[in-house]
């Protein structure tokens, strides 16, 4: 069970703080039960409710700065996501995003930045979807790297480049 005060990473939502941990008093609701008030960190406003038993969403504890660091220095190891065709493409990229996975994360940014070089190579646009899942993909992955590392949100890409070293698959 999470504690009050700490931050998870809960499925699309990206990186959240766990507000509190309550009963609630609606009517229809089981009022044994209880639920996690998480607030997402980087939408402001945005409060959701969850089960602390709910197994249908993925939730888990963000990194510690020893793993983000390590995830940061294996990037360049990690391996793109494997697209058979465009068919199960957007299909596979929308669950590796589902998996609140950092790796996973990677890989469909790894996977979509090469196709749109790619495309950009060949005078092609950058499907819409493409792009979609980029940045959801970036969002969630640099949201919780900049919270485990403790920089600036926007400071993440350069951080990733300069850790990484010849390797601009990120940045």
């Amino acid at each position: 069970m999470f504690q009050k005060g700490q931050y998870v990473n809960y499925g699309n939502h990206g990186v959240c703080l766990v507000e509190d941990i309550t009963h609630m008093d609606i009517p229809g609701t089981d009022k044994n039960k209880l639920y996690y008030v998480l607030s997402a960190v980087y939408t402001k406003g945005n409060r959701i409710y969850t089960a602390v038993d709910n197994t249908k969403v993925k939730m888990r504890e963000i990194m510690t700065k020893s793993e983000a660091e390590h995830l940061v220095h294996e990037i360049p190891n990690i391996e793109q996501l494997p697209v058979a065709n465009d068919k199960t493409r957007k299909e596979k990229y929308k669950n590796a995003l589902t998996t609140c996975d950092c790796i996973e994360w990677v890989r469909v940014i790894k996977s979509l930045y090469n196709r749109k070089k790619d495309c950009i190579k060949k005078g092609k646009k950058v499907a819409v979807t493409d792009e979609r899942y980029f940045k959801e993909a970036e969002d969630h992955l640099y949201g919780e790297l900049a919270l485990s590392l403790g920089i600036d949100r926007d400071a993440v890409g350069d951080y990733i480049a300069s850790s990484v070293k010849n390797c601009n698959i990120i940045a």
